[in-house]
């Protein structure tokens, strides 16, 4: 059975005038004491160069977790890729877990990026135990972009969609900086899948336990919402991530995809309603739309579909009634909403070259918001830090590929789920951080620590007379991890929850302590831009197993010759390399300080030291 219900932000509409409103219609699908759907899952990891080191260990790590917390009758395989497409797990019950561990672990770090192949790899696995009763989910993590292979985004977004439609849905997983959102985001939403941003290499266990947990929740698959408008009644904007069609009769048809235990299905509306619609009597109710909805659903074990409608009835009043009717649950709700679709129309307006209208339109939302008396909530409060902190980005050109990454998947997120823990998430340290005023010593004034927690970061008070528990409204472009701060003072909110910070803020460096900011600068490498010469064999030169800021060469056959190729991503993977042949050797990765483009144009040259690179080995 599908609960369903409806509010809107203005709990009276006051009659006379053409209005825009909104609605926030919740759906949900708990099913007392249901089995465990069983899971058939494969697991498709990019072990292309870009990965190598910490990156792909923390990865198989991950992939491990996950079968820890599979069941035996659950299915399982794990794909692995970089230019060839290898199978590290086959599909099987995960009866042997110590046995499925150590094929993980023995998976390298290799070449290029054939992300296509390596996912559609897993999605055949998946097709082969295919099970409508269970849940059937490809969990594809990339680093880097589609190199290799099919790399038409449209087409993999198209696929992902007729897999979903075969019973096969997509999970995607970005990792770090490399990877490309729109593609990932595309194939995730095509599916009514899920989507996650990895910022920070060490979160993706996490990350995996978020995804697993979400799909032992899913009790509804396809949901479809049918909106039959009445006359005068419009819908202006969808304030979530649907797919949105018309059927044969011109009703909009959204849909919404799953619907997890304990987790409303939230879909956020914006309406206008014409002059001659509102034209009712004060006390009046007024049909605005019939809602018709369907999902399959789990019922005495099985997935049934299941459907319902109800008319979407608003009241009428007096402007002064409707003054006085005010829904502030409601305000909140479609606020987060309202945030969100403001910052992707800020971002696609930036993208194209529109900075000025994308600032303002995230500017006028924090007034507004502000003046809603909303930022005494700390959830919007944090929202307005971030509000402000991209439009300070949008408005210098600066937003970066890590601001977007964050733009994007908070956006996401709050679109397509109802979960805190995947809202507002970013840990990306704003450049003003390194410019602050700096003290050595607290003096009269609260000492205040950078912390990151669930893919946040969270300011948290350090000096005696404050509660350490509570989270303080911190501006977002001066968070960095770490970072620890001075301020005058402190005040609690209006309903004391959390605190505000009074006064000016420096960072805050013990006297005799390094400034890990200013050291984390100084200690970037720089490039001399000399040619590499290499030492007299591959036997004498140092190893690492970190590419850090360095760039990924392997050595490959081609025909008689041996070559080196670049496999770190944003290079172009064909070309010809000069690298000193004595250190070449079939197979083998290097890291190198920096590669140039040679003077030809289409060839590079290694430039500055070169190690070997050895992969870190997984802990058994």
């Amino acid at each position: 059975m599908i609960q369903m219900s409806y509010d809107f932000d203005q709990a009276i509409l006051p009659m006379g005038a053409a209005l825009k409103t909104n609605v926030l219609l919740r759906f949900r699908a708990d099913t007392p004491e249901s089995a465990r759907r069983q899971l058939n899952l494969s697991l498709v990891i990019d072990r292309s160069g870009s990965m190598a080191g910490a990156p792909l260990h923390h990865a198989l790590k991950a992939a491990e977790s996950v079968v820890d917390q599979l069941e035996p009758e659950d299915t399982l395989s794990v794909v692995v890729y970089d230019d060839a497409v290898d199978t590290a797990v086959s599909p099987q019950s995960v009866t042997d877990k110590a046995g499925l561990k150590t094929a993980i672990r023995r998976v390298q770090a290799g070449g290029i990026t054939n992300l296509s192949g390596g996912w559609l790899k897993g999605c055949e696995y998946v097709k082969a135990h295919l099970d409508p009763q269970k849940i059937n989910r490809v969990l594809l993590l990339t680093d880097g972009h589609a190199n290799m292979g099919i790399q038409d985004p449209k087409v993999l977004t198209a696929t992902s969609g007729q897999k979903a439609e075969a019973g096969i849905v997509t999970t995607t997983l970005g990792f770090a900086q490399g990877f490309n959102e729109d593609l990932l985001i595309g194939m995730a939403r095509s599916a009514n899948g899920n989507f996650y941003f990895i910022q920070s290499i060490d979160e993706a266990a996490e990350v995996f336990r978020i995804e697993l947990d979400s799909l032992r929740a899913v009790v509804g698959q396809n949901l479809l919402v049918t909106l039959e408008l009445a006359a005068g009644v419009s819908l202006v904007d969808t304030l979530s991530l649907a797919k949105v069609s018309q059927n044969d009769a011109g009703a909009t048809v959204l849909s919404l995809g799953e619907l997890y235990e304990g987790e409303d299905k939230l879909l956020g509306l914006s309406l206008a309603i014409s002059e001659a619609a509102i034209a009712a009597l004060p006390g009046s109710e007024l049909p605005l739309m019939k809602l018709h909805y369907s999902a399959d659903v789990v019922q005495d074990d099985l997935i049934q579909n299941v459907s319902g409608a109800t008319e979407v009835v608003a009241r009428v009043g007096t402007v002064e009634e409707a003054a006085m009717a005010a829904s502030s649950h409601i305000i909140l709700e479609l606020s987060r909403l309202t945030i969100a679709k403001a910052k992707e129309t800020a971002l696609d307006l930036a993208e194209h070259g529109r900075h000025e209208s994308a600032e303002q339109i995230l500017r006028d939302l924090i007034q507004d918001l502000r003046q809603q008396g909303l930022n005494e909530n700390f959830e919007i409060a944090e929202e307005i830090d971030q509000l402000e902190y991209f439009a300070g980005r949008i408005a210098q050109k600066a937003l970066g590929n890590a601001g977007r990454k964050e733009l994007r998947d908070q956006t996401y997120q709050t679109m397509s789920r109802n979960r805190s823990d995947l809202a507002g998430r970013g840990v990306t340290a704003g450049e003003e951080v390194y410019a602050m005023p700096t003290v050595s010593e607290v003096g009269s004034g609260v000492e205040l620590h950078c912390v990151r927690e669930g893919g946040k970061l969270r300011v948290k008070v350090i000096s005696e007379g404050y509660d350490g528990t509570k989270n303080i409204q911190f501006p977002r472009a001066i968070r960095a991890e770490g970072a620890r701060y001075v301020v005058e003072g402190l005040e609690l909110s209006s309903d004391l929850s959390f605190y505000r910070v009074k006064g000016d803020i420096t960072r805050f460096t013990k006297p005799g302590e390094v400034d890990i900011f200013v050291a984390a600068r100084s200690s970037r490498p720089v490039s001399t831009g000399k040619a590499s010469t290499g030492p007299a064999s591959a036997a004498d030169f140092s190893t690492t197993d970190a590419v850090g800021n360095g760039v990924l060469v392997q050595c490959v056959k081609e025909g008689s010759k041996l070559r080196a190729r670049v496999v770190s991503d944003a290079y172009e993977p064909d070309w010809n390399m000069r690298f000193p042949r004595s250190i070449r050797e079939e197979g083998m990765l290097y890291v190198v300080d920096e590669v140039k483009t040679a003077p030809d144009g289409k060839s590079y040259i290694a430039c500055g030291e070169i190690k070997r690179f050895v992969q870190p080995a997984l802990a058994s």
